[in-house]
């Protein structure tokens, strides 16, 4: 018994340092570790979302048989909603950099009261009703998911006729201030992050736009209601807006894996 105990020990020692031997021949190298392929952005898209909008309008009338002003510059505002559908197409490129077009349409309802000094108490609520833009960004990945991005081009908007109207009652519309559609510029800024753990192309987009309109004389017209036929005056109008906008983004090829750079 006490031979085999010895032999089992010797070849047990012999394994072993067999094991040693090769392990310094052969020194542990660690296995790399797999990179996730990065999805590229390239591609187009479609997008839903909603938000706010402020407008301020700069305003002062003017007499239609002197065409002196009549009353200092007057400031008024509106607030509201919108709801927005956009479509586009990005590219990108050298690595963490994106271009990219786009056009969107908004469905709104900013409103606010406008008074005219000139012609005395009489205020109405002036309407934005809808918009559209078309533009280009420049954006850049942060993260492989994570976009950062600045936006800018063409707007036009949409506003509808408004009554003046004595505040105190008894009186109806007396002067009309027409609508119409302005043109403009705007520029923003945002974000877009990839829900990629809920649905494969699956976007989340959130954006400040700040937009300008062209400067317009519009008619002061006395209203139907009171006789009308008349232009007493015009006015001239600046609207300033900003809003923020948040969105759903679908892409329709978010797919295809790029080299990573980050």
């Amino acid at each position: 018994m006490k031979k085999i105990v010895l032999a089992l020990t010797a070849v047990a020692a012999m394994t072993g340092a067999a094991s040693a031997a090769d392990l310094a021949a052969r020194p542990y190298t660690k296995a790399p570790v797999a990179v996730a392929p990065v999805p590229s952005w390239t591609g187009c898209y479609i997008a839903a979302g909603g938000g706010g909008a402020m407008t301020n309008n700069d305003h002062n009338t003017f007499l239609t048989a002197t065409g002196a002003a009549v009353d200092q510059n007057t400031t008024t505002g509106a607030r509201g909603w919108l709801a927005t559908v956009q479509g586009g197409c990005d590219y990108q490129f050298a690595g963490n950099w994106l271009v990219g077009a786009f056009a969107d349409y908004d469905f709104m309802d900013v409103r606010g009261d406008i008074n005219v000094p000139a012609v005395g108490p009489f205020t109405g609520s002036q309407k934005q009703d809808w918009q559209w833009a078309v533009g280009a960004r420049v954006g850049y990945l942060v993260l492989p998911q994570l976009l950062t991005y600045v936006s800018g081009g063409y707007t036009q908007a949409h506003w509808k006729d408004t009554d003046l109207s004595f505040p105190l009652g008894g009186i109806g519309a007396t002067f009309t201030v027409p609508g119409g559609t302005k043109g403009g510029w705007f520029i923003g800024t945002g974000d877009e992050y990839a829900l990629t753990s809920f649905l494969p192309g699956l976007f989340w987009k959130t954006e400040y736009r700040y937009s300008e309109f062209d400067r317009v004389n519009v008619p002061l017209n006395v209203a139907a209601a009171a006789g009308g036929g008349t232009t007493a005056g015009s006015v001239t109008e600046k609207f300033r807006e900003h809003s923020v906008r948040s969105e759903l983004v679908y892409r329709f090829n978010w797919a295809g894996p790029v080299v990573a750079k980050y």
